[in-house]
């Protein structure tokens, strides 16, 4: 029997120690797992901990208004075709339509299934939903408070108007330059990001602690098996229609899925996202329409929820719906679901507002979701990011502005 080489053994066993503490995905695995410990253990330390999750999203946040504007400025005035951007615009709306309607439906149709609002409510952990409740959805606020929507608005036009300016050619090569610098500075920034995991994570349970979620667990595990079913399943088939796996393409974005998991916001992996899916071969102008839009309109964990919560609260409170009842709330979610980001609580606001819309569940039964309600943000935001990673793909791969990247397509196809 042949005994292997002690030499090559170490400079194995070297080289996976290496690769393991160079990999930011690890650390942020390692700083979520830390997060959760320090929170059940130590609560007290860990709500203290929140100001670190809170800068780190900060930080971030101050990247994503410049990359949206460059990316899509560089992209529209790249692509010169302003009926292809007019496309591209429109056929991502349909597309968007489409799959959150199917979300709501998904919601819907398990949550009828499983009746995970079939439970006592007597012992349920109750909060003031008041907040909430006393005012409606406001549209106007929606569009002042969503940054992403603003910039995207206002890079479209730039990006139109440089098609026409005699001084494109220099004007790009500003931007291109600019667009370096800042791309640059958000790799460094991500070095923080396992900082920012532990800090969200710890809070969280620290606050909330694990023994919350037993009363409705029911309904938290029946959201996750939801959301479970809509990537694998719905997003999965989409993407095979394309000849692309689903698992392939969430192994690949694996380091955004962590740090969505450990912040709870899908915001902190946007500009990261933008970057995986143009390295994976679609172009920058179509990463640049696609994502910030869908940000704002192409909420697929978020429409689940929103549908999930109201048969929820039907079967807490004992009320059955008619088939007409279901397909009014899908209808009322199709149009308010898509004001459920850019503005803080908006989710419940837009569930009080469809709650009033239908006159027949209690708002009041808002206040049986807040306690838990942290618990499943994480997979909304999840849920959300995936989709409008696929979203990109697939519009890419209609417009033909799917390439092979620079490194094959990653082993996605």
């Amino acid at each position: 029997m042949e005994i292997p080489n002690p030499i090559i053994k170490l400079k194995y066993k070297r080289s996976l120690f290496l690769r393991l503490a160079t990999n930011l995905t690890f650390w942020v695995l390692i700083a979520i797992i830390v997060g959760i410990l320090l929170g059940h253990f130590a609560p007290d330390t860990a709500i203290r901990m929140e100001f670190i999750g809170k800068d780190f999203i900060a930080i971030v946040k101050l990247f994503i208004a410049p990359i949206i504007f460059l990316t899509i400025v560089l992209g529209i005035s790249g692509m010169g075709d302003l009926k292809k951007v007019g496309r591209i615009g429109l056929k991502s709306l349909i597309y968007f339509e489409i799959v959150t309607t199917f979300a709501l439906a998904l919601g819907i149709i398990i949550a009828l299934l499983v009746k995970p609002g079939q439970i006592d409510k007597q012992g349920l952990n109750i909060q003031d939903p008041a907040k909430y409740t006393a005012k409606a959805f406001d549209w106007a606020q929606f569009f002042m408070n969503n940054t992403t929507l603003q910039i995207l608005i206002i890079a479209i036009i730039t990006g139109v108007v440089l098609n026409f300016l005699k001084q494109r050619e220099t004007a790009v090569h500003y931007l291109n330059t600019l667009s370096k610098i800042v791309f640059k500075g958000l790799k460094y920034v991500m070095y923080l990001a396992p900082l920012g995991a532990f800090g969200g994570m710890a809070f969280t349970i620290g606050k909330f602690g694990l023994h919350t979620l037993v009363p409705l667990a029911k309904l938290m595990s029946t959201m996750y098996l939801t959301m479970f079913v809509f990537i694998f399943f719905v997003l999965g088939s989409i993407l095979k229609y394309y000849k692309i796996s689903i698992f392939k393409f969430l192994k690949y974005i694996k380091q955004e899925l962590l740090l969505v998991l450990g912040t709870s916001s899908s915001e902190t992996a946007l500009p990261t996202l933008m970057i995986k899916l143009e390295q994976m071969g679609c172009s920058k102008s179509v990463v640049g329409l696609v994502v910030p839009t869908g940000y704002s309109f192409n909420l697929d964990g978020t429409s689940i929820y929103l549908s999930m919560a109201i048969i929820f609260l039907a079967q807490l409170y004992g009320i059955n719906l008619s088939i007409w009842e279901l397909l009014s709330i899908i209808g009322i979610l199709m149009i308010t679901s898509k004001g459920a980001a850019g503005v803080t609580g908006s989710g419940f606001i837009v569930l009080a507002s469809t709650l009033t819309a239908i006159h027949k569940i209690p708002v009041e039964g808002l206040a049986f979701l807040l306690g838990v309600d942290k618990f499943m943000s994480e997979a909304r935001a999840i849920t959300n990011l995936i989709g409008n990673g696929v979203a990109t793909i697939v519009i890419a791969k209609s417009e033909k502005e799917y390439l092979q990247g620079p490194d094959g397509d990653f082993g996605l196809k």
